[in-house]
């Protein structure tokens, strides 16, 4: 395991420099033969699994992951096979929603966490409801962020199928597209968000979007009616890709779910203070149970 990390230092006058524990922990593990890479933030025995969107990567849930650890809780953010600093293999058979599951939970395997809360945004919502259904074991509850259902199949083709064929058939502009990508400077988060989606690599990108837009996209609602860990719900409106119904939709599927809308498909990214007070109270309740 390759492992860096980023530590406080503590300094007094007339003291020698002193460090503690380590508030982020960047490290990685082997799963079915390939590298997935993640951050841990914060520690203790709540934990927080939060995994991205599609072709996203953990650093989208840096400043969420970094308030949660702020309020105590042991947040590990992944990057899901294809994405971030993970392993880009190209067949993509190796991409599926059930298969991020078996990463998701693997993760937690490796970090010796019998349970969490296991959260995401997008294909990370999904994601989510994936490890409902094949091991709520592992599971205190669920967040689902921007879920894609039945009604965001249209929309979802339309958006990512001309990537899916760039990246088949027209691999230079991928390429190109990365190396600009790659002369941006880093240091602002949502600069960083953006240079990192854009730093592809045309074989793993089509095996993914492949894999993904052709596969599993959501547990059926007859599987989704019968999961039974709690559940936090934010819809957004205004966004196609991810349809207010969608959300509203898997809020009513859900046994035992609560629903928040956002005002904006940015609000949680720009002005985050409401929805991080709606997650907070959640995981208080999930952990309090």
């Amino acid at each position: 395991m390759s492992v860096n990390s980023a530590a406080v230092v503590l300094e007094q006058p007339g003291e020698p420099r002193r460090s503690t524990r380590p508030i982020e922990l960047a490290g990685s593990f082997v799963h079915e033969g390939h590298r997935l890479a993640y951050t841990e933030y914060g520690d203790g025995d709540r934990v927080v699994v939060l995994t991205h969107g599609i072709m996203f990567t953990r650093r989208m849930h840096a400043p969420l992951a970094r308030r949660l650890a702020a309020e105590g809780y042991r947040v590990v953010t992944l990057d899901l096979l294809g994405h971030g600093e993970s392993a880009r293999p190209t067949e993509s058979w190796l991409y599926s929603m059930p298969a991020f599951a078996e990463q998701t939970v693997a993760l937690l395997d490796h970090l010796d966490v019998d349970r969490a809360v296991i959260g995401g945004t997008s294909l990370g919502a999904n994601v989510s409801l994936e490890v409902a259904v094949s091991a709520p074991e592992r599971m205190h509850s669920l967040i689902a962020e921007m879920p894609v259902l039945d009604n965001a199949i249209v929309a979802g083709l339309l958006t990512f199928a001309p990537l899916l064929f760039a990246a088949r058939f027209v691999p230079v502009t991928v390429r190109g597209v990365a190396a600009v990508a790659g002369l941006v400077p880093h240091g602002n988060q949502w600069v960083d968000v953006v240079t990192d989606t854009l730093d592809q690599e045309p074989a793993g990108m089509a095996a993914l979007l492949h894999g993904v837009l052709f596969g599993r996209i959501a547990p059926p609602k007859s599987v989704r009616r019968k999961i039974k860990v709690p559940a936090l719900v934010i819809g957004h409106q205004r966004d196609p890709i991810h349809p207010f119904g969608d959300a509203d939709t898997l809020a009513v599927d859900l046994p035992d779910a609560q629903f928040i809308q956002a005002r904006s498909p940015i609000e949680f990214r720009l002005d985050p203070g409401r929805l991080t007070g709606a997650v907070l109270d959640f995981l208080d309740a999930s952990f309090a149970r």
